[in-house]
């Protein structure tokens, strides 16, 4: 477990399916906020075109701001910005930092995905990213990850850096304890979440008492 007494307890980061039916995507989601704390929501919409993006968006983005929820689109500043996002979340390949700080402006957040590698956080980290994201640290649903993670890249991270770490990649409620206690400032989650046999208030109520759990665990170490 990371050594700062003043960090803060980890917060759930949900991520949308890439494909999905809005309305009723906009019932899941609400349900997602009656089961507790959520600090963001990305949209991920994958082989879609710009004006459906724009359109889930302007839908979406209300629920998140009603419960105090920062709201991202995945990969693209411009539509970001045109639908008056949150900030965007960059993937290695998706796009660069600079132009997305040019077309956003200071007051939005930008979070780059960095796969295992310290050196890529800090890299983004000089660029002026937000947060970094590493993953994936166990085997997905949503897709398949170029890189596996280990633990140790968070301990470090978290003890070195006070730019905010993601832990992604095939979370659940079930194993997500070790990525508490080795430092994670969020747990991005989507299939977790929207495929939870309960549903997804569920889903959110058992991470969050995941969460609560591993983090008043002082004494453990990560597994």
């Amino acid at each position: 477990m990371t050594d700062n007494p003043m960090r803060e307890r980890p917060r759930l980061y949900l991520i949308t399916p890439a494909h999905f039916t809005l309305e009723t995507f906009k019932d899941a989601l609400k349900a997602a906020f009656e089961g507790g704390d959520i600090a963001c929501v990305q949209l991920r919409m994958k082989e879609t075109g710009d004006d459906q993006v724009l359109a889930a968006a302007k839908a979406l983005m209300p629920i998140a701001h009603a419960h105090d929820a920062a709201f991202l689109i995945n990969d693209r500043a411009d539509l970001a910005a045109q639908a008056g996002a949150d900030g965007v979340h960059l993937g290695q390949e998706d796009g660069d930092l600079a132009e997305a700080r040019k077309i956003l402006g200071h007051d939005k957040d930008i979070g780059v995905t960095c796969h295992n590698s310290r050196h890529l956080a800090f890299e983004a980290g000089e660029a002026g990213a937000d947060y970094v994201a590493f993953g994936a640290f166990f085997p997905s649903q949503t897709k398949i990850a170029k890189t596996t993670a280990d633990l140790e890249t968070i301990q470090i991270w978290a003890d070195i850096s006070e730019i905010p770490c993601v832990a992604i990649g095939g979370i659940t409620a079930e194993n997500c304890a070790p990525l508490v206690k080795a430092g994670a400032d969020f747990l991005a989650v989507s299939d977790a979440i929207w495929s939870h046999e309960n549903g997804p208030k569920a889903a959110v109520s058992a991470f969050n008492a995941a969460i609560d759990a591993a983090f008043s665990s002082k004494d453990a170490s990560p597994a």
